[in-house]
């Protein structure tokens, strides 16, 4: 049995503070810019672009791009397409009149629906007779403002988007 001694509790006591002191003279050091950069974006998601919903914000473009230039364009804004995660949140969808890509793909296999996270699709609101890889290129998930809300997503070629942005630290943004 290893005997602690006083001393080596004494020189690891140091070293934890010593590491300690080093931490903290970083988090000094960064969090004048962690500030400005919560305050930009803070700014940016209480604009007129970006609407509140639960715990996220939402950007809904105006012009239509392919699932990939859209997924970009909500990664530019520091985002990613939404994630559709309940009913509340596919009801709400329904306030907007355009087809919209979600962050829903089977890109990587046919068949295979993905979240653009990496998690696997597990509530679905699929138009009927949807997906339908129509024409063999669909591989991407709208939302189809004209049908049924519980019914609603279709695979598609080009559409507007929804980016969906939530924050690590929600009270920030209240």
């Amino acid at each position: 049995m290893a005997k602690i001694s006083y001393q080596n509790l004494t020189e690891e006591r140091d070293q934890l503070k010593e590491i300690l002191s080093k931490e903290h003279r970083i988090l000094q050091d960064i969090s004048p810019d962690l500030v400005k950069l919560l305050g930009e974006r803070n700014m940016q998601i209480h604009s007129d672009e970006w609407k509140k919903f639960g715990n996220s914000f939402y950007y809904f473009s105006t012009e239509q791009k392919t699932w990939s230039e859209a997924r970009q364009d909500c990664r530019d804004r520091g985002a990613d397409l939404v994630i559709i995660n309940s009913e509340e949140e596919q009801v709400r969808r329904t306030e907007r009149s355009l087809l919209d890509w979600i962050g829903l793909s089977d890109a990587e296999k046919e068949g295979v629906w993905k979240w653009v996270d990496g998690s696997p699709l597990t509530i679905k609101f699929w138009k009927s007779g949807e997906p339908n890889n129509d024409f063999g290129n669909e591989n991407c998930a709208a939302f189809s403002p004209l049908s049924e809300k519980n019914k609603a997503w279709n695979d598609l070629d080009i559409a507007g988007w929804t980016c969906e942005f939530t924050p690590v630290f929600p009270r920030i943004y209240n």
